[in-house]
């Protein structure tokens, strides 16, 4: 009896991961894991199902190791490397970076594993399925094989386009073009629009909704800079289309936006309501389960975390997080958002920690001591605040830097303050977008918080198990803005911009000081020790990096936008840093800053940054160690593994049939 096959690097290679239901779970993902079936198995509805399933577990691929951000957030102008140097290459382009690259041939192994399930769907289903969820499990299937495709041509443009299930091992394959991939992408999306309910039977699962997001994003990408050479004759049809399923979308009832941003990242236990926001549309689905856990679990909360355990007063505990540094915030990410009338930002970036460690809290000196008396006494106790970052601009004249040997210590110098300070710009420095200034530092620096997850079962876990989010409706509003500015249509983008900003402007009576993020998850932990100190703070230096006195004013009218004049004369939003100078650059530079607002570190930014062909020109404004190559760095590299194990007419491809399978510069 044939085996089931995956492809892997190219070759087609026996076994795969099976999960067949159990009527007693209470996720439709916690099922019972089979390592491997006929296929004969996938000829029976059972079997089908089973499959069907292993397909949505592939959803956490997205979330679960280093190829999360090293694709997706490295070498761009939001993050650049922190401490931990592990995969810098991705983020610098160096000649470390090739095809050879562990985590580019994990994409694609990935990738086409899941697209050899969903063609034995497609091409089974219709026959073998015996059941009224046929049209769904078929929808399932060309929604997956779309999808993976999507993220196929947007890392590595044209691929080898594989529509039929393996069951012999293939070894010959020939590579489509983009302009090929992108229409079957587009016509197994509409398939999966057509065949899919519009609510799902269980939390997790495909509605036609989220095809419909996927569909014009699909549209809006392949309208995008980098198909220009050959997307003319589709390019307005393509645009209009990205608008009409994202207005399906937005109006199907189904979905609405978070009431507040912070909402989104309210993560307070595992499974819990944050989870199931009526603003997410397709999350990968993780939780608790042992047993389907799989090797990774959920690790984005790993990467990014500035340290915190070493600093005075502090340890790591399950709040704070395991801080894996690898991706620091530029300037740019601070700088993109107005930080006094945008919400965003301090709901998406940790600004204090409290003392969980008191016995190494620091003691005063005769040279920082604001009174006699309190020489060598402790600075702070456990549960006051240890580390404070500020996030000023520069002009700012507060604050200046530790100088550990003054006998009289300037009264700004941060050493007489009792946390762990760290200032962006001190008094007298330049603003600079390349340059250092202030003391953050390559482990120290303003972290996204938005992933965080206090729900694992050890300090030193790795195992995140929170839902990764895919798709939610604020960037669908995002995608129909896009789509109108690219056909002229500015006036008809405000409204959408408007939907995303005006949710993000602060409300009446909103205390601007307080802050949460998926750390909280602690409190709801088993595993907790309910008496020890944690160093979760509920709240944020608005106040004190802003220098503002309180106020629980609202904020809308300084982020609505009254009309498109509001974007091309604005002065805050880096046109002259990127040579943005007709309408149509500032609007693309506008909508990638907001998505920005919106999205920062949510794993699309290089994809976007690729298509949009501004990959060079906002690097060299705003990350000092990434230097991509124009025409080169806007798609990977085709992998080694693939292309040496391939073979042409019964022979190994020669270095010059390689060379002719790999992309440009590569």
């Amino acid at each position: 009896m044939k085996k089931f096959i995956n492809i892997l690097s190219g070759m087609v290679l026996l076994g795969t991961l099976m999960i067949l239901p159990t009527s007693c779970k209470k996720s439709f993902l916690d099922e019972e894991v089979i390592n491997s079936h006929n296929t004969a198995d996938f000829q029976t509805s059972l079997g089908l199902d089973g499959l069907v399933i292993g397909m949505y577990q592939s959803l956490k691929f997205h979330f679960n190791y280093t190829w999360a951000y090293t694709t997706t957030n490295y070498g761009v102008d939001e993050f650049t490397v922190g401490g931990d140097r592990t995969e810098q290459m991705f983020n610098s382009y160096d000649g470390n970076f090739n095809s050879l690259s562990g985590d580019i041939a994990s994409v694609w192994d990935n990738m086409y594993g899941n697209i050899n399930s969903a063609n034995i769907v497609i091409k089974n289903v219709p026959v073998y399925y015996d059941g009224a969820n046929k049209n769904v499990r078929l929808g399932e299937g060309y929604f997956m094989r779309a999808f993976d495709y999507f993220k196929l041509v947007k890392q590595f443009g044209g691929v080898p386009l594989k529509l039929e299930p393996s069951e012999t091992i293939q070894e010959e394959f020939t590579r489509s073009t983009a302009k090929e991939i992108y229409a079957q992408v587009i016509q197994d999306f509409i398939q999966a629009y057509d065949l899919l309910p519009t609510t799902a039977a269980e939390p997790g699962r495909i509605t036609k909704w989220a095809a419909a997001h996927f569909l014009a994003k699909a549209y809006l990408f392949r309208a995008s800079e980098i198909n220009n050479e050959w997307n003319g004759e589709t390019k307005t049809a393509d645009l209009q289309n990205a608008v009409k399923y994202a207005d399906l979308v937005i109006n199907s009832g189904g979905y609405t936006l978070a009431t507040n941003f912070s909402d989104l990242w309210n993560f307070t236990t595992v499974d819990g309501a944050n989870e199931s926001n009526k603003e997410i549309i397709l999350a990968a689905q993780f939780s608790n389960n042992t047993t389907t856990q799989g090797r990774y679990g959920n690790q984005i909360h790993l990467y990014y975390p500035s340290v915190y355990q070493t600093l005075p007063g502090m340890v790591r505990d399950l709040a704070g997080g395991r801080e894996f540094q690898r991706l620091r915030s530029t300037d740019y990410a601070l700088d993109v958002f107005d930080r006094v009338n945008d919400s965003r930002f301090w709901k998406s970036f940790k600004t204090r920690y409290v003392s969980n460690n008191p016995a190494s809290a620091p003691k005063w000196t005769a040279a920082n001591a604001p009174t006699p008396a309190q020489v060598g006494q402790a600075k702070f106790v456990g549960g006051e605040e240890a580390v404070l970052y500020i996030v000023n601009n520069a002009g700012d004249i507060r604050y200046t830097a530790l100088d550990a040997n003054a006998a009289n210590p300037l009264p700004t110098d941060i050493g007489r303050r009792k946390p762990s300070m760290f200032v962006r710009y001190f008094s007298g420095q330049s603003q600079s977008y390349l340059a250092a200034h202030g003391n953050y530092g390559v482990s120290q620096f303003v972290a996204l918080s938005k992933f965080m997850d206090g729900s694992r079962n050890l300090v030193a876990s790795q195992f995140g198990q929170r839902d990764g989010i895919l798709a939610r409706l604020a960037e669908t509003y995002l995608i129909a803005a896009e789509a109108y500015g690219r056909l002229g249509q500015y006036a008809q983008a405000i409204p959408y911009l408007n939907r995303v900003r005006d949710r993000a402007a602060y409300k009446d009576g909103e205390n601007r000081e307080s802050y949460l993020d998926g750390g909280i998850s602690y409190k709801t932990n088993p595993v907790t020790n309910a008496t020890a100190l944690s160093s979760y703070s509920d709240k944020n230096t608005y106040f004190e990096s802003n220098n503002l006195a309180v106020t629980t004013a609202n904020t809308l009218a300084s982020m609505h936008l009254n009309s498109d004049g509001d974007i091309f004369n604005s002065n805050k939003e880096f046109y002259d840093k990127i040579d943005a100078a007709s309408q149509a650059d500032k609007f693309t530079a506008f909508i990638l800053n907001e998505r920005s607002r919106e999205l920062m570190g949510e794993l699309q930014r290089w994809e976007d940054l690729a298509r949009t062909k501004t990959l060079v020109a906002r690097t060299a404004a705003f990350n000092a160690e990434a230097k991509p190559i124009d025409g080169k760095h806007y798609l990977r590299p085709i992998p080694q593994s693939f292309l040496d194990v391939i073979k042409s007419s019964g022979s190994a491809l020669s270095p010059t049939q390689k060379q002719a399978l790999q992309n440009p510069g590569w």
